[in-house]
């Protein structure tokens, strides 16, 4: 594998490098979990991605 993180522009191929892609292709590629957990982070992706739970909520 070679090119740079997408979270922090390192050459991917000197670490344990993770490639993240969809049904497109390839997304992203990062130097490893630490990069793409704060990738993640900084580009708030998970942010309302989320159900609302409830109590009352039936979960079958």
């Amino acid at each position: 594998m070679e090119g740079e993180c997408t979270y922090c522009g390192s050459d991917v191929a000197a670490h344990d490098p993770l490639v993240v892609g969809d049904a497109d292709g390839t997304v992203g590629q990062f130097c490893n979990y630490a990069c793409l957990s704060a990738h993640i982070e900084s580009e708030e992706l998970v942010v309302g991605d989320a159900c609302e739970w409830s109590p009352d909520a039936d979960c079958r």
